[in-house]
């Protein structure tokens, strides 16, 4: 993997093949011809990815759910924009996650399902994308990533609840991932994480003695332990690894981040821009991108008056006139984004194919704080698109069945997800 590499067009390359010549390294994306050829004619599937966006403050709903489902729904105000991409889309309405309330609470819960109640005891559980990276983020330099388009917040949660810290620079982003640290700084990073690595070995093997000390109780807990320390120990030695091998070469100069933070359009469109980057290049296989409630007003034509004050509109005409233009312009951007994904070739297949890429909020009305009826739209990842599920909006059904169905959809053996009941009814690919 550290030598010199040459190939003929008929080979099959490795994963992680890196060329080298005249001084310079320069890592590849995955390309069908790294596909393993094996003796019983099975070849490796290409990698799938997932994309999810999150919005903090919600949709309309009058303006984003058609008024009749199947496959001949007309298309609403926010769908207009997106009628090119139909038969990469579905619009699913009447959903929501069972027993999760709590209003602008709930955004803990969009990628979890998990209710937090009100009073702030509740334990959260682990998201969907953490749960792909969790048994799938080895094959890549970065697991996943957790990105916001503003503030501290996200939704992805690790398997004891600990919510991850978000990524808000695009700019910070690109340098994460495309841009080498000098081999000496990157010498010394594999040298640490090796050590650490080390003094975990020795911190077991003595706390490992203690078992024949402790009742049947204190050893389950003691096993609990150990099983997070060889996982740790076995991110920490893929990081040694990754640390010595050079970040790709992209064709993209580093993005300069937008300052106005309520410029949450821009924003969008630049971190949209570095994650086709990331997918591109395979350096994740697993984004979420939360958008979160910002207060201030945003540099658009025809909006005065603040993003939050306008998500709760009481139904006021001119506010549900501005908030419109707001979530236009955010499902705009989203549709430019299927766009290049679509738009992108990874081996004769378009990125997109590859891609599911998932939209909702945990607000189906921000107005009165609603946390029924979530705005939900899903795109690519080889589902059988261009519909609209219309499920019970008074009587939901469980959002959960839909994560099932992704998750599988991206190579996980798994039939439950918290509260579902299943996959989603009417979802093939």
């Amino acid at each position: 993997m550290n030598k010199n590499v040459y190939f003929n067009l008929k080979s099959r390359l490795n994963r992680r093949t890196v060329l080298r010549g005249a001084g310079i390294s320069m890592a590849l994306p995955w390309l069908s011809a790294m596909q393993p050829t094996f003796a019983n004619g099975k070849s490796e599937s290409k990698p799938k990815r997932l994309v999810t966006m999150t919005l903090g403050l919600g949709l309309v709903a009058d303006n984003l759910f058609p008024n009749t489902g199947g496959r001949d729904y007309q298309a609403t105000p926010y769908l207009r924009q997106l009628q090119d991409l139909r038969d990469q889309l579905t619009v699913v309405s009447g959903t929501s996650h069972p027993g999760v309330k709590g209003g602008h609470r709930a955004e803990a819960s969009i990628l979890t399902a998990t209710p937090m109640g009100s009073a702030g005891k509740a334990k959260n559980s682990i998201s969907i994308d953490q749960l792909l990276a969790k048994h799938f983020g080895d094959a890549t330099r970065f697991p996943s990533l957790v990105l916001s388009n503003g503030g501290s917040t996200s939704p992805s949660y690790t398997e004891n609840g600990s919510m991850i810290p978000p990524e808000s620079s695009p700019s910070r982003l690109f340098a994460k991932l495309f841009i080498n640290d000098p081999p000496q700084q990157r010498k010394i990073q594999a040298q640490r994480v090796h050590e650490g690595r080390s003094i975990m070995d020795l911190v077991g093997e003595d706390v490992k003695s203690l078992e024949r000390q402790l009742g049947a109780g204190d050893r389950n807990r003691l096993d609990a332990y150990f099983t997070s320390v060889r996982q740790l120990e076995k991110r920490m030695e893929l990081s040694e690894r990754w640390a010595k091998l050079p970040k790709p070469v992209v064709d993209a100069k580093k993005p300069v981040d937008v300052g106005n933070p309520n410029d949450l359009i821009a924003r969008q469109k630049t971190m949209c821009e570095v994650i086709k980057l990331a997918l591109q290049t395979d350096s994740t296989r697993y984004i979420s991108f939360h958008v979160p409630g910002s207060g201030g007003v945003l540099p658009i034509e025809g909006v005065d008056e603040g993003y939050h004050s306008l998500s709760h509109h009481g139904q006021d005409e001119e506010k549900l006139a501005q908030l419109a233009i707001v979530e236009e312009a955010f499902l705009a951007q989203w549709g430019e984004f299927l766009r290049d994904l679509k738009e992108t070739d990874d081996s004769g297949t378009s990125l997109l194919d590859l891609t599911t890429v998932f939209l909702t909020s945990n607000l189906g009305n921000a107005s009165n704080h609603d946390n029924r009826n979530m705005p939900v739209l899903l795109a690519g990842g080889g589902f059988r698109h261009g519909q609209h599920l219309a499920f019970d909006r008074k009587n939901n059904y469980p959002l959960p069945n839909l994560y099932v169905s992704m998750l599988q959809n991206l190579g996980m053996e798994i039939d439950q997800f918290a509260t579902s009941t299943g996959t989603m009814s009417g979802l093939s690919s």
